[in-house]
């Protein structure tokens, strides 16, 4: 029987409650159940509970869909579940944000709405697009040929 609350968590032994994706799909079409598992089991194996989907290719309007069930995801990290890598930087997590030099804790950290308006941002999701911008930004000034400004024809001066 499942119990609501840290009951549920107690049955396991040797390992904690996670959530994280599943991997569905085919080759090169991939497709992800956000689910509630054991640590110990596999990543595609038996789960406790399917919290939501997700469809990481972008659809014919070039959008990522993501579903989720907000309720049942509260209630398992409630439970004291954990989240994945890839949890986090879809859901947020709580304290995320710039930390400061000295190592500072995360939990005194500006809190910032996540992508999917659930948890905070997850700082990766920040440093990632601070690299992307960085780079379009180098190749549009390597397209662009310098102005030349000073040389001029020789024939044109005369």
């Amino acid at each position: 029987a499942l119990f609501a609350g840290r009951g549920l968590l107690k049955a396991y032994r040797g390992g904690h409650v996670v959530i994280r994706f599943a991997l569905g799909g085919c080759t090169n079409r991939p497709f992800y159940r956000i689910v509630a598992a054991h640590s110990k089991r596999a990543r595609d194996g038996k789960y406790l509970e399917q919290l939501g989907c997700l469809d990481p290719l972008p659809n014919v309007h070039g959008e990522k869909v993501v579903g989720l069930n907000l309720e049942r995801l509260r209630h398992w990290l409630g439970c004291g579940a954990q989240l994945s890598r890839p949890a986090e930087k879809l859901l947020g997590r709580c304290g995320a944000g710039k930390r400061s030099r000295r190592g500072g804790s995360r939990r005194s950290a500006l809190p910032v709405a996540g992508l999917a308006g659930f948890l905070p941002l997850h700082p990766m999701t920040i440093t990632n697009a601070e690299r992307l911008r960085r780079r379009r930004r180098r190749a549009q000034e390597a397209v662009v040929p310098p102005a030349e400004g000073g040389s001029q024809d020789p024939g044109a001066a005369a």
